[in-house]
């Protein structure tokens, strides 16, 4: 049983930056490939960012330069540090951990970005 809870989220202005976090309980934390979405009502949820067990990293096109996905494994958790926010990042941001085992999301958390 792996169980994901992510916190950080709120308002922010344009240019402002935010840090999202995913802590994790459960087994097997230090071989999971972690990754965070996005989704906005009514829309598909699109992968943000990718970090392996190995420490490589991923990102979509439109983040790149400005998000920066990390982990610490001795704390079970992992990071999004999201800087100039565009209002186009505006979406509830969800954790995901891949293990052997399965396949495990957390519940969200809102990021809004408006002046």
């Amino acid at each position: 049983q792996v169980q994901l809870v992510e916190s950080g989220g709120g308002w922010m202005q344009p240019g402002g930056s935010l840090r999202l976090s995913c802590k994790a309980s459960g087994r097997s934390f230090d071989d999971a490939n972690l990754e965070w979405y996005r989704q906005v009502p009514g829309k598909q949820r699109e992968w943000v960012a990718m970090i392996t067990s190995g420490e490589n990293t991923a990102y979509r096109d439109s983040v790149k330069g400005r998000f920066t996905i990390s982990r610490d494994n001795a704390q079970k958790t992992f990071f999004l540090q999201m800087n100039n926010l565009k209002p186009e990042d505006t979406a509830i941001y969800t954790c995901k951990a891949i293990t052997v085992r399965g396949t495990y999301w957390g519940r969200g958390t809102q990021v809004t970005v408006s002046s």
